[in-house]
């Protein structure tokens, strides 16, 4: 159950807009908020490059992962936004500016899609959106973002969006569906005084 300061405090980040989406805060208390983030963390894709810390299988484990997240955007840690349709408003998937750092001015950035808004350029558009945000009006130096081996498509779109690949880190993530082994994942990283990319 969220506490009442999770229920009324006003989260310190803004709705974001651009390039045809709308990237608005999740809503925990929102049934449909909640099974749009039940699908997308147990969508068979998503779960083949990605391991969440703690199972999410069901409604009630999806809603209390997902107040983590509003969590984090009360405190100012993270900022999780649905991202929507601009004009429709219909859920296309999710994007992450994780693990704020304001002494350091950096922080992680991650996303995903739902199966049928998939190759129609929503995470690079998503990601764009974010990147310009946490990178101007936030004030942060550094963006990070971090990918499975193997998952090429992520990291062309890391790329669009001017993330450089910086590296491979070794068994720096779990392997898919485990907790008890590990795999490389590639590192990218964007700078505040990195140019702006121009989106096709």
């Amino acid at each position: 159950m969220a506490s009442v300061d999770e229920q009324h405090l006003p989260s310190p980040f803004p709705e974001l807009y651009g390039h045809g989406v709308r990237l608005r805060l999740w809503d925990a208390d929102s049934d449909a908020d909640v099974a749009t983030w039940l699908r997308g963390l147990t969508d068979p894709e998503f779960r083949l490059w990605n391991t969440p810390l703690r199972p999410v299988a069901d409604v009630g484990t999806a809603r209390e992962s997902l107040r983590s997240k509003v969590r984090g955007a009360v405190e100012g840690t993270a900022a999780s936004y649905c991202v929507t349709d601009a004009v429709s408003g219909v859920a296309l998937g999710h994007m992450g500016v994780n693990l704020i750092n304001f002494v350091l001015s950096s922080a992680r950035v991650g996303y995903w899609v739902l199966p049928e808004a998939r190759g129609r350029g929503v995470a690079t558009r998503a990601l764009a959106v974010a990147s310009r945000w946490a990178l101007g009006e936030l004030g942060l130096h550094r963006l990070e973002l971090d990918h499975a081996v193997g998952h090429d498509a992520s990291c062309r779109i890391a790329e669009r969006c001017g993330f450089r690949y910086e590296g491979t880190l070794r068994g720096a993530m779990f392997e898919a569906g485990r907790h008890d082994a590990f795999r490389d994942m590639h590192l990218h990283g964007r700078l505040g005084t990195d140019p702006e990319p121009k989106l096709s």
